[in-house]
């Protein structure tokens, strides 16, 4: 094994990380920045792509080269990855021109989707994607940013999505990778493999499209004002990166065909490797990071968000003053949980707080709690949100089983799984066994591995197994799986009731 060291880098919805590891995959130091996330309408949600997603990766560069007093020319390569597939308009000195439209939870491009479908054809955008247009989807928000900022379109050289603009500022080169680029339906054409000259009349010019390349590939090398800035070496090989939840994938340890990692993040995204592209109308297809590997995806819009926004709102007061709303006080809420039984006293959640991905595709679903009385308590409501997310996975996997997928293996990652008490109820209401990985560090260590992977460390990413090993198991207890029956019941059909209401109110508040 050479010596030296990689760093991986990944900017998340609420914080960035970072990890320089050995060659072998020994973590010598870690950092993360928080940040925040605006919301200047409903629907719409953004980054400053400068003063987040590059301003983070500076700092945990500089401060991972400080700790670790490694020397910057000991550093192999540069792997990155970011929320996505976002988009973020680059004038031809690549500045940014406006904050970076966000992934699926922005919902802001509705219209567009319907004139896409409308010019396109539903079944024809299904049959070079994949998958169907959604709110994950980016071609609709290019064209919502020619429709609605036309002088900001007049200027664009480039669209990029997150981790592309890392790497734009780095090397100077426009990118964007495989895996990635088929976020950008309907412009991108998943089975050839490139850009598509039809939507791309209704959409935007070709040349605005960065080249594709596969996550490992080496797309530039860090240049002197790039080095300047951050402390690293110029002439350090960068790969072209991905989209975190597709990092962190590869981080879990997913590598064989029916390998799936469950993530537990802000949202609920699930990748699963194939042996081939899946036509599905509920999920997503994709190509994966390296060359004849395939994904199969999913992701619902709410879940450590869900139990950030609780314990911002109603933790106790003494708590939230005490431990200032870290792991300590989610420890605490989980704990408050376990109080109540299962079914949380006949209360049930939707956890539709910013609508909904997969299964439904509905950025109009709404939040609700249904059930309520006066002998409800502060941790019934805490534990119908977890069940709520445990719920909607369910839902997510009996779609999948429709479609002939099946998970062999399924590794959970994120800050969920520091919660045992979410992790059994997960694997009671799905009856299912979570695989838990030693190396949570999540989607900044598979940056590493694609980093090493490009510079020639490693001949391919399967070979992710040499640096990841298991945990833990939780396996499912059947009797407590029969006790949630009825409540997932009265969640599906709570859906489908409500759905008009909630459209209406949706409705009324985009008026």
């Amino acid at each position: 094994m050479a010596k030296g060291y990689l760093i991986g880098v990944d900017i998340g919805t609420y914080s960035s990380k970072g990890v320089l590891v050995t060659a072998d995959g020994v973590v010598l130091n870690s950092h993360t920045v928080e940040h925040g996330m605006d919301k200047p309408k409903p629907g719409f949600f953004e980054h400053d792509a400068d003063k987040v997603w590059w301003h983070d990766f500076v700092e945990i560069v500089k401060n991972l080269l400080q700790k670790s007093a490694v020397p910057s020319n000991q550093i192999l390569g540069i792997g990155t990855s970011a929320i996505g597939s976002c988009v973020l308009p680059i004038d031809a000195e690549g500045h940014a021109l406006r904050p970076g439209i966000l992934y699926g939870i922005d919902s802001r491009a509705g219209k567009e989707i319907e004139y896409l479908e409308k010019e396109l054809g539903e079944s024809e955008i299904f049959k070079i994607s994949g998958s169907r247009l959604s709110s994950q989807a980016s071609g609709p928000k290019v064209l919502w940013i020619r429709n609605n900022e036309p002088e900001i379109y007049a200027r664009t050289r480039w669209f990029l999505t997150s981790e592309a603009y890392l790497v734009h500022k780095l090397t100077g080169q426009a990118t964007i990778d495989i895996y990635t680029a088929g976020g950008y339906c309907p412009l991108y054409d998943v089975y050839q493999r490139k850009w598509l000259d039809n939507a791309a009349e209704l959409i935007t010019p070709l040349e605005r499209l960065p080249q594709a390349y596969w996550s490992h590939e080496i797309v530039g090398r860090v240049s002197a004002d790039a080095a300047r800035e951050t402390g690293l070496a110029e002439g350090t090989p960068v790969v072209a990166g991905t989209t975190d939840a597709a990092a962190e994938a590869l981080s879990t340890g997913v590598a064989d065909v029916g390998d799936m990692m469950l993530m537990f993040g802000s949202s609920i995204f699930f990748i699963m490797k194939t042996a081939s592209l899946v036509k599905t109308q509920k999920f997503w297809s994709s190509n994966f990071l390296e060359a004849d590997s395939f994904a199969f995806l999913g992701g619902m819009s709410t879940s450590g968000s869900l139990t950030t926004w609780f314990r911002n709102q109603f933790a106790q007061l003494e708590v939230k003053n005490e431990l200032q709303g870290g792991e300590n006080t989610f420890a605490e809420l989980a704990k408050m949980a376990a109080e109540s039984p299962i079914g949380a006293k006949g209360l049930i959640s939707l956890p539709y707080f910013e609508g909904e991905r997969t299964p439904i595709h509905d950025p109009r679903a709404k939040g609700v709690w249904f059930g309520l009385s006066l002998s409800h308590t502060r941790a019934d409501i805490y534990r119908a949100i977890l069940e709520g997310v445990a719920f909607g996975i369910r839902h997510n996997f009996e779609e999948m089983a429709k479609e002939g997928v099946s998970p062999k293996r399924i590794l959970a990652v994120g800050g969920g799984t520091k919660n045992p008490l979410w992790m059994q109820i997960v694997a009671d209401v799905c009856g299912i066994t979570l695989t838990i990985p030693d190396q949570q560090i999540g989607a900044s260590y598979g940056d590493a591995f694609l980093a090493a992977t490009g510079v020639g460390l490693y001949q391919n990413l399967s070979q992710i197994n040499q640096w990841v090993k298991v945990k833990q198991e939780i396996r499912p207890n059947p009797e407590a799986g029969k006790l949630y029956e009825l409540n997932y019941q009265i969640f599906r059909d709570l859906y489908e009731t409500t759905k008009p209401l909630m459209h209406r109110l949706s409705d009324s508040l985009m008026a």
